[in-house]
């Protein structure tokens, strides 16, 4: 009827698959004996269908449910056979699992030249050579070295108190014994040269500075309660590494804070700690508390520049680098200058005055001054023991709270 180059069969989603011609040759098929049926008409083109394409697409879109019955079957019965042997299965991830882990420990500590960790009885954490695999991967990426450090804590030096400049690498010190421990007794080598510690039933961690203002937490309070849980749950045999505590407020209440955090530490939760700290005053915490030993990270000044050395020395830093460090950092030359002349300003004051800490050593120690009794009487506990609730009005309430209110003003400002 008319030429194969003028027909064309097409599918789309109203009319399945269709015969397509132009529209000059539309009448030749529309005629009751050739086998087609009128399907629609367009601008340019007549669109036909007949039985053989009716049955073609049919089987076609019965193909496509009969892969997808098959395909559905075929899942079933996979299904089946691993439930089968759903047994076999874990066990075999789990073999996988230990094969992994243990391949990658033991891959890490070939190329990173790892020792095996001895462990004793006691409260021991001896660490030779100590790294932190991270920060010394991250130096061997730019060609500088990791300075490596030691770490001895024990029952005569089990409370560190590590001092120097900012970016002297205390907290990396910090970081490192502690990712050594976990390692240790997760059944890994460890980045050092040599490690000898006893079992730690549990490490707790404050380091950094970060908000919480989903939950209206500052940086200083969010460090309080990080604190206040390792004070309250660390034990002998746990590890500790607190970095800047009481750096989140002011100087005075700070220093206050950390002095308090020192003494309970070494006479309440008697564990092996860490702590990194600026307040220079802490040191005369050594001459009061027999397991505290005094550290500190080297640094010297070349030709007007601070040099860090990364290296961990006993003893307490000699110094601060503070404005050593701002410079280095950029800060210009005229707020360096005026700052200058403000320190000195206020060391001169501090010499006059004994510092910061002048009076401290008069203290007695945290434990001595938990035993104190508190002679002071609780009015306002009083006050409320001696109320009656239910025989009170609505109006005896009202008038009631607000005495309360008037007596507890009148405490906090004697």
């Amino acid at each position: 009827v008319t030429s194969i180059n003028t027909l064309k069969i097409k599918h789309n989603a109203v009319l399945g698959y269709f015969v397509e011609v132009p529209a000059r040759h539309g009448d030749s098929l529309m005629t009751e004996n050739s086998g087609f049926t009128h399907r629609q008409t367009l601008a340019g083109v007549v669109r036909f269908n007949s039985t053989e394409l009716h049955e073609e697409a049919l089987r076609v879109t019965q193909a496509g449910a009969h892969a997808l019955a098959a395909e559905a079957a075929h899942f079933e019965d996979l299904v089946e056979r691993v439930l089968a042997r759903q047994t076999m299965i874990g066990e075999s991830a789990d073999a996988l699992a230990r094969i992994d882990v243990g391949s990658a420990l033991a891959e890490r500590a070939f190329e990173g030249q790892w020792c095996r960790p001895e462990f004793c009885s006691g409260n021991v954490l001896e660490i030779t050579g100590g790294r932190h695999p991270v920060v010394e991967a991250a130096l061997s990426a730019t060609g500088d070295p990791f300075v490596a450090n030691d770490c001895a804590l024990r029952n005569d030096e089990r409370l560190w108190l590590v001092s120097g400049p900012n970016m002297g690498g205390k907290s990396t010190f910090l970081r490192q014994n502690a990712l050594i421990v976990i390692l240790a007794q997760a059944g890994g080598f460890v980045p050092a040269a040599s490690a000898r510690l006893s079992l730690v039933d549990r490490l707790f961690s404050r380091v950094g500075a970060s908000d919480n203002l989903a939950q209206g937490r500052s940086t200083f309070m969010v460090e309080m309660v990080e604190t206040a849980t390792i004070l309250s749950q660390a034990t002998e045999s746990s590890f500790v590494i607190l970095d800047e505590v009481g750096r989140g407020t002011s100087t005075y209440d700070g220093l206050a804070l950390a002095w308090a955090v020192v003494e309970a530490v070494h006479e309440t939760n008697r564990c092996r700690c860490l702590f990194a700290t600026h307040y220079h005053e802490l040191t005369r915490l050594a001459d009061r508390l027999d397991a505290l030993s005094l550290h500190h990270v080297r640094a010297r000044e070349w030709k007007g520049d601070l040099v860090l050395l990364h290296e961990l020395a006993k003893g307490p830093a000699d110094r601060s680098y503070g404005l050593a460090v701002a410079k280095l950092a950029g800060i210009p030359k005229p707020v360096l200058k005026r700052a200058k002349s403000v320190l000195e300003k206020l060391e001169a004051g501090k010499a006059e005055t004994g510092g910061l800490a002048a009076g401290l050593g008069d203290l007695p120690l945290f434990a001595a001054s938990l035993a104190e009794p508190e002679n002071e009487e609780d009015v306002l506990r009083e006050t409320l023991s001696d109320l009656d609730i239910d025989a009170l009005s609505p109006r005896d309430a009202l008038e009631q709270l607000y005495a309360l209110k008037t007596l507890l003003e009148g405490e906090d400002k004697s």
